[in-house]
């Protein structure tokens, strides 16, 4: 462990982060690259978020300025307390920001960057870092406090509004899960370091979101909104912009600027929806697209109309295992590959192979190298319009590996024959066949092309293709035993093989 201690560790805390490190080992290899891309596609996406509630909110502000500067008499306590608001809301966003850097620094090292994005960290899979920082040396439960303290802040200021202060207690909620895990062991325990910083990211998005909410009520509470209905836009606010089939997409779609005294309406896609609240039930996969207006009277009795547009993703539930030590692919054969991209419509993702060939055949991709040694797999998706590389990896190329040889009877239903007893009539009607047996793994077509028959008295035979002699077996009485050496077959790797031999006593 790195970073300084204020005291020695507990005899139970140096168990626990033994504990840990082995959990860590043992998840390592299960960390899919695809993965760690989807966090990243997110973690940049609420960053934008960010910035334009960044830049709602100094608007916001400007605006509560200008009524303090018209009616100071009326505004001067509702601006202070948005004062408190914004101090509070930077102190705990910076706090969360510095957090996030520390963690990358112990991940990174000399590696890490001081900008806290997930895409310049190297060590995205970490799994170690996250939960050394903020369970083993103490830190998340200082977060969590910190969170605890916003969280109340917000729910004193919103008093005399109970939907609000339910929905701040929602938002920053930090008790136990319903798996009776604590908020920190939910956070961080074996959670790769993307992962974290991510929900770290989203927590600071919230912050920015709720201080916009909670300063347009302090507005509201100001008994002056003439000022606002010359600033009128339609703002959607979605609970996330990436829901999993099957959940439920919500929204919020408000005015910036309203008149309480005013009730607006809400249609989307041409139906209204009651205040404001979007809901629809998820079914298909990808990126979905809505739009809308927002009605209001104004005060000369003119109906003034401000349309929006906004989207949301639908992906699938998704966990990826991987074994690194069988990342192996065989010449000859399609290779069944199964890729998505989380956040990012099936149709809008592509393969490409270096060393060998790509071929989708409905949601899958058969992969045949072209080339021994080692190949490489690039998945790629259109994102903003842009094709972008999401990932991929190494795989070794390796040949088939060698069936065995059986004699299969021409009775439909009979059963392949490695060797034993068999009656001269089904001896006669009989092939050679080279396969995996009942026990396969792998699906592949082989084919005989050459044998010798042996038997006692007789001279050996060598034979082409896959029919046994039929002249030779005539040869044969009751109780001789007849051995078939030297099988050959050839794979669809275009691999000659010797599958050995088979006896068989008539």
């Amino acid at each position: 462990m790195s970073g300084a201690k204020n005291c020695a560790e507990t005899p139970r805390q140096k168990m626990i982060g033994m504990m840990y490190l082995v959990l860590t080992a043992m998840l390592a290899l299960n960390v899919s690259s695809e993965i760690l891309n989807g966090f990243t596609m997110v973690d940049n996406s609420l960053h934008k978020t960010i910035e334009s509630a960044e830049l709602r909110n100094k608007s916001l502000y400007a605006d509560f300025q200008n009524l303090f500067d018209k009616n100071p008499a009326k505004v001067r306590e509702w601006l202070e307390k948005a004062k408190s608001v914004k101090k509070n809301s930077d102190d705990i966003y910076k706090y969360i920001e510095n957090f996030k850097v520390q963690i990358i620094r112990l991940a990174d090292n000399k590696d890490a960057n001081d900008s806290a994005y997930v895409k310049q960290i190297q060590a995205k899979d970490n799994l170690d870092k996250a939960a050394q920082y903020g369970m083993v040396n103490g830190h998340g439960k200082k977060l969590k406090q910190e969170i605890d303290k916003y969280r109340d802040f917000l729910v004193n200021l919103s008093v005399n509004n109970p939907s609000k202060q339910k929905m701040y207690q929602s938002i920053f909620a930090t008790g136990k899960t319903r798996d009776g895990k604590r908020w920190e062991e939910a956070l961080f325990e074996g959670m790769p370091l993307s992962a974290v910083v991510t929900i770290l990211t989203k927590y600071q998005s919230d912050v920015r979101s709720s201080e916009a909410e909670i300063i347009q009520y302090l507005k509201g509470q100001t008994d002056v909104m003439d000022f606002r209905v010359n600033k009128i836009t339609a703002e959607v606010i979605p609970n996330t912009p990436y829901v999993i089939r099957g959940e439920k997409y919500s929204a919020r779609i408000v005015l910036s600027a309203m008149d309480s005294t005013k009730v607006p309406e809400y249609y989307v896609n041409g139906q209204r929806i009651n205040k404001g609240l979007y809901e629809v039930n998820t079914s298909k996969l990808g990126i979905m697209t809505y739009s809308g207006q927002i009605k209001l009277q104004g005060n000369d009795g003119t109906v003034l109309v401000r349309p929006f547009k906004s989207t949301y993703i639908v992906g699938e539930p998704s966990a990826t295992l991987s074994n690194e030590d069988l990342n192996v692919v065989y010449r000859g054969i399609d290779n069944k590959f199964s890729v998505s991209v989380p956040g990012v419509a099936t149709e809008n993702v592509a393969v490409r192979v270096i060393g060998g060939s790509a071929r989708k055949e409905g949601s899958r991709y058969m992969i045949q190298p072209s080339r021994d040694d080692e190949i490489n797999i690039e998945v790629w998706a259109k994102v903003e319009g842009k094709m972008r590389k999401m990932g991929g990896g190494a795989y070794r190329v390796k040949y088939l590996p060698d069936p065995k040889a059986f004699i299969q009877p021409s009775d439909p239903g009979a059963k392949p024959i490695r060797g034993g007893f068999m009656s001269p009539g089904v001896l006669r009607t009989s092939n050679l066949i080279a396969s995996y047996g009942k026990d396969e793994l792998i699906k592949a077509k082989f084919r005989i092309t050459s044998f010798t028959m042996l038997a006692k008295g007789i001279s050996p035979l060598q034979v082409g293709g896959s029919r046994l002699n039929s002249n030779f077996l005539e040869k044969l009485i009751k109780g001789d035993i007849l051995m078939i050496n030297n099988i050959r077959a050839e794979g669809p790797d275009n691999l000659q093989r010797d599958l050995g031999s088979i006896a068989i006593q008539l």
